[in-house]
């Protein structure tokens, strides 16, 4: 089953299509990375998918039901989002900011010291938010859409503004929830090693049209080992390879050939040195994510 699947999902703002005949299939119990550059449309559209904004054209399903003015309330009870920061009251205490969200969600209250014990802030439950950390902070919005425990979290740019450790920390939790709750978790970022290290499910979006969904392992199948080989003169080692029925092409200085068994790679430099051929470096190498998206997208992007 699907979580959120949509069909032909435009937004318009004046001339200018944000967001252009989306496709999206969440797969249930994933962590589907909703992944972009800057101004890609991906708040746009996950905000259409909770019914904050409305769409110029197309339709969202969410939990097997249409996303529409009439069953929206019913839906969104059982999401939960974290979108562009979170909402608090500096004056209030962690667990006073909870209490408001539990009682508007109509849950139980024994969740909020369950929920403070999940993102590890059970510690610093009675401290005024104003004295939060930009970390904290962003703990304890993550803790406020967790309140109900969704089914569905929705999480826009989650690690925006933390340090190193905050980002891992924020990372393994969003990881471990959908063994620990059953949950599927959206995440969207422009970071994309975060995706990479997150994510089982992946879309891309580029000046809001998809340019990829699969999952990551399709993804980095996009990408394949090579050898990337330099040597004292590259176009005289090219002939010589040829010779011994080795394809390869030159890049930036490199003569990039496939992958080979150890014992061939190392009888090939021996033939190239025999014939005073000085190897220069010889390694392995694999695209980058970011080298996929760039494939991807046809073009540079300022991430």
């Amino acid at each position: 089953m699907n979580i959120i699947e949509t069909h032909d999902l435009c937004k318009q703002y004046g001339n200018a299509l944000r967001v252009a005949h989306l496709e999206l299939s969440v797969p249930e119990g994933s962590v589907y990375g909703f992944l972009g550059p800057n101004g890609a449309g991906k708040s746009t559209t996950l905000k259409m998918i909770l019914g904050l904004v409305r769409p110029t054209a197309g339709s969202i399903r969410v939990l097997g039901r249409q996303m529409n003015r009439a069953n929206r309330l019913t839906v969104l009870r059982q999401v939960g989002s974290l979108i562009e920061s979170p909402s608090y009251y500096g004056h209030l205490t962690g667990e006073e900011n909870l209490r408001i969200v539990q009682t508007l969600r109509g849950v139980p209250e024994k969740n909020i010291r369950e929920v403070l014990q999940i993102v590890r802030l059970d510690g610093q439950r009675g401290k005024k938010v104003a004295h939060y950390s930009l970390g904290m902070k962003q703990r304890l919005g993550l803790a406020a859409a967790l309140l109900g425990y969704p089914k569905l979290l929705i999480l826009d740019e989650p690690t925006n503004g933390l340090d190193p450790a905050g980002i891992q920390e924020m990372r393994e939790l969003i990881c471990s929830l959908p063994g620990r709750f059953g949950m599927t978790v959206v995440v969207s970022s422009h970071l994309l090693s975060e995706i990479d290290q997150m994510a089982d499910h992946v879309a891309i979006i580029r000046e809001g049209e998809l340019v990829f969904q699969d999952s990551l392992e399709a993804l980095h199948g996009h990408s394949s080992h090579h050898l990337a080989l330099r040597t004292s003169n590259n176009t005289v080692a090219r002939s010589l390879l040829a010779e011994q029925s080795v394809t390869c092409r030159e890049e930036e200085g490199y003569l990039i050939l496939p992958i080979l068994p150890d014992e061939t790679a190392a009888r090939l430099t021996r033939f190239l040195a025999e014939n005073r051929l000085g190897v220069v470096r010889l390694e392995e190498r694999q695209k980058s994510l970011e080298d996929i998206f760039l494939e991807l997208t046809g073009r540079a992007v300022s991430l």
